[in-house]
């Protein structure tokens, strides 16, 4: 098969969809591998290293129209979209719930879309997102540090305290990947710590985890509502797999929170859990709404794009192996869970979460499986 690499475009995006060993473990099993030039210059992957793993170096142009299968990292751009076309296999992060534009784009270029995002495992976790996650939920205890600073727009204080003076609170929206892994980072910093989920095993889980260091809570409105009054840092880590993430926090409850305090809302990559947030970039990171700052960054792990991108690969490089060696309609139909990263497929939409949430008819799986047999 011939694996296409473009160079990530998006705003400040420096991951890249394979490194050089993910090339070369993809040339040994007798694969073509077209890697844009300069596509992981910026995190130390220079073309020489692409070279040595057997790909060949190109522009955006071959990399587009002569691939079978691109593996990115983040969902393309509409001048990528532009690029595709009928019979080609895109394997990337997609977040369609969120963005119509995106949607259409796809189902009218004819292409078959894979989503990171929504490819499960045997025990219904995402693997493929996990990664990301965890980098995003430890970025958001250290980009909301440096919020609350300040010079940066934020109450001027420290998460972990002095002795003689308070901790900072931090409020977690979320026990998942994202939760936990900010949970740590702000337990490390010795914040204190509350922490909010609908489920009361995840809640179980972290409180024998942690003991007396946190503080578990149901996530009721009120209990919600509470605890962001009194939070210096919130950080919004729900997720609802595929679907638009669920507005736990109103405008009220911004304009009532304390001035200077910090909103860090990592689900805004499926459209924010605030009503107040909107998708900002590293470029220009926050705002500030009623007194909060907002960091809403849609591709956070992007700021360690090394330690994001080998990461990725971990993970993704068995999933590209297989739809390589198999095919993609083979290894769709041999493999539930990669089945279930489908998303668009011949002009047809593939995940029912997106289509309830932009309201447009879905195709079933076993239809679009048999479409792409042929």
């Amino acid at each position: 098969m011939r694996i296409g690499v473009p160079h990530e475009i998006k705003n400040h995006e420096y991951r890249v969809g394979l490194t050089p060993a993910s090339v070369r473990e993809l040339v040994s099993h007798g694969h073509t591998l077209l890697v844009e030039s300069g596509a992981g210059e910026a995190i130390g992957y220079d073309d020489e290293l692409y070279r040595q793993a057997g790909a060949e170096l190109t522009g955006c142009d071959q990399v587009f129209s002569d691939s079978d299968l691109i593996v990115k990292v983040k969902e393309p751009q509409a001048e990528e979209r532009r690029r595709l076309r009928p019979g080609q296999t895109l394997f990337t992060y997609l977040h369609l719930a969120p963005d119509p534009a995106q949607t259409h784009d796809l189902l009218a270029s004819g292409a078959t879309c894979i989503a990171y995002e929504t490819v499960t495992d045997a025990a219904g976790r995402l693997p493929l997102l996990a990664p990301m996650s965890e980098v995003a939920g430890r970025m958001a205890i250290q980009a909301g540090a440096s919020c609350l600073e300040k010079s940066h727009g934020g109450r001027g204080v420290l998460l972990g305290g002095v002795p003689g003076v308070p901790q900072g609170r931090v409020v977690i929206l979320g026990g998942g990947v994202v939760g936990s892994n900010a949970l740590a980072m702000a337990v490390g910093l010795g914040a204190h710590v509350q922490v909010l989920d609908k489920s009361a095993d995840v809640l179980r889980r972290l409180d024998a985890q942690y003991g007396n260091r946190i503080q578990t809570l149901y996530a009721t409105n009120s209990a919600i509502e509470e605890a962001l009054l009194q939070a210096d840092l919130v950080v919004g880590a729900v997720l609802v797999p595929g679907a638009a993430a669920p507005r736990l926090i109103s405008a009220e409850m911004v304009r009532r929170m304390q001035p200077g305090s910090v909103l860090v809302d990592v689900a805004i990559d499926q459209g924010g859990c605030s009503e107040t947030s909107h998708a900002t970039t590293h470029a220009d990171p926050t705002y500030i709404v009623d007194g909060v700052v907002h960091y809403c960054v849609a591709n956070m792990p992007g700021a360690v794009a090394r330690t994001a991108t080998q990461a990725l690969n971990n993970a993704t490089l068995p999933f590209v192996l297989a739809l390589a060696d198999q095919g993609v309609a083979a290894a769709l139909r041999g493999n539930p869970h990669l089945a279930a990263g489908l998303n668009v497929s011949n002009g047809a939409l593939c995940n029912s979460e997106v289509g309830a949430a932009l309201n447009l008819p879905v195709q079933t799986l076993d239809e679009a499986l048999a479409a792409l047999a042929g």
